[in-house]
């Protein structure tokens, strides 16, 4: 079974230096399942990445999974620690998940370069403009 999103700070928290937050942080992306090639489309990529980095939303009645990839190590462990936050939950709770918060409060920008972060935002943006579409 994956990590949690707060398993994955207890280890973050716990990593004796950059090294180990980095190897902990690949290694939580390889928690996603493989993405279906087929997803992996235009319309799935997420714009303002420097890396390639999909999201693809299931709805499953009232709640919303997301299957996510990158191909890039690190990148993947970034999107799998957003939609670790969100994925299952009712589109009201998507609105309302702190992502930017959780991701601050790990102290992410303090250790990964601004090149890998700077396509957060709009992975969360990804996120909740299908929690949106689903409310509506």
């Amino acid at each position: 079974m994956p990590l949690s999103f707060q398993q994955f700070a207890g280890e973050w928290d716990a990593a004796l230096d950059v090294d180990d937050r980095y190897r902990a942080l690949i290694e939580f992306g390889r928690t996603l399942p493989p993405m279906d090639p087929a997803l992996k489309t235009p319309a799935t990529r997420v714009p303002g990445c420097s890396a390639d980095v999909w999201v693809y939303p299931l709805a499953d009645g009232d709640r919303l999974h997301f299957h996510a990839d990158s191909n890039a190590d690190i990148t993947r462990g970034v999107v799998a620690l957003i939609v670790s936050l969100v994925d299952g939950k009712t589109a009201p709770e998507i609105m309302e998940t702190a992502i930017e918060a959780e991701l601050e409060a790990l102290g992410l920008r303090r250790h990964l370069s601004a090149n890998r972060t700077q396509g957060v935002p709009n992975m969360i943006a990804r996120v909740r403009q299908a929690a949106a579409r689903l409310a509506a």
